[in-house]
């Protein structure tokens, strides 16, 4: 099976790591070429930390990290520490990682990257804010047309939002980034709030993932384990939706996930609807219609993923 080549850009945040945990643990899959990381959940230096420190459990040193912009292309920072910690990552005990962040800023290794590759050859995957990919194409508008695709979690339709009445949090974060990428014209799958609160943690998916052991397995546990607890998602029974980790899932089952074509904007210039993703499924001459609106997932199926590919890189680390 051929590796996708795949970036992921993240603002590590809770269920931004353990995205990055699946992603590392598809080994066979995907071909990572680098982690940037964003401005979002966090502050820059945590998130560029946090990704590092995901990287050193799961044992996957080989894949660049490369920190970004510290703050959105136009409005001010809105960071979410209530949601995942001060440190970003939960009840985990977070360190200094051994090893340091690439030299190389996120939008110079992105710009650089997409420029040399074949045209249609790398995937990006965004779990954060968009700023990084966004200031990309503004460097070079180009770079659009020489994605494979764009993965995106983000946004909100019949859900409503999780940051405001109306808006998903990443896409609230940089509404004026996100927008620029959504018109870049590049093929889009847009997995928000309507598909990812059909992910849940409940507690017998949690225990079947700590039962695995294993280091990578442990901090995934704990991570959802923190996120269920937060009185946001209560009772605990019903589980916090899994967010993030589903575009590293449509990459790797997408028959786990049902889509629908539409035309996306978002709302750049209301104070109250900041953000707010107008989600068009009805076709129109004048409406291109290039990105993928999640409307529904296997929760099952994805969690079972989830455990699977962790048990088999615990395997593998074992064998070794």
């Amino acid at each position: 099976m051929e590796r996708r080549k795949l970036i992921i850009d993240c603002d590590p945040g809770v269920d931004d790591a353990v995205a990055l945990f699946l992603a590392f643990a598809a080994r066979d899959a995907l071909d990572l070429l680098g982690i940037t990381t964003v401005g979002g959940n966090v502050a820059a230096p945590l998130t560029a930390r946090n990704a590092r420190l995901v990287r050193e459990i799961a044992g996957r040193e080989d894949v660049p990290v490369f920190a970004g912009c510290p703050r959105p292309m136009s409005r001010a920072p809105v960071e979410a520490g209530h949601f995942h910690g001060e440190s970003g990552l939960g009840a985990l005990t977070v360190h200094e990682p051994a090893a340091a962040a690439a030299a190389e800023h996120a939008v110079e290794f992105l710009v650089r990257t997409l420029r040399e590759a074949p045209v249609g050859a790398i995937t990006l995957a965004v779990t954060g804010p968009m700023t990084n990919v966004a200031t990309a194409l503004t460097i070079a508008p180009h770079l659009a047309g020489r994605l494979r695709e764009i993965v995106v979690m983000g946004g909100a339709r019949s859900e409503g939002g999780n940051i405001t009445a109306s808006a998903e949090y990443n896409i609230h974060a940089d509404p004026h980034a996100a927008q620029l990428v959504f018109a870049a014209g590049c093929p889009v799958v847009a997995l928000g709030l309507d598909l990812t609160h059909q992910v849940r943690s409940i507690p017998r998916r949690i225990d079947a993932i700590r039962a695995i052991g294993s280091p990578a397995a442990q901090a995934v546990a704990s991570l959802l384990e923190f996120s269920s607890r937060l009185p946001a998602h209560a009772p605990r029974e019903h589980g916090a939706p899994l967010h993030d980790p589903c575009t590293i899932a449509w990459l790797l089952q997408p028959q786990l996930f049902e889509l629908r074509p539409c035309h996306l904007e978002v709302e750049t210039g209301s104070p109250l609807t900041l953000g707010h993703t107008a989600v068009e499924f009805r076709a129109r001459p004048d409406a291109p219609m290039h990105v993928r609106w999640g409307v529904g997932a296997d929760g099952e199926g994805v969690f079972e993923l989830l455990r699977s590919r962790l048990a088999a890189a615990a395997e593998e680390v074992a064998v070794t």
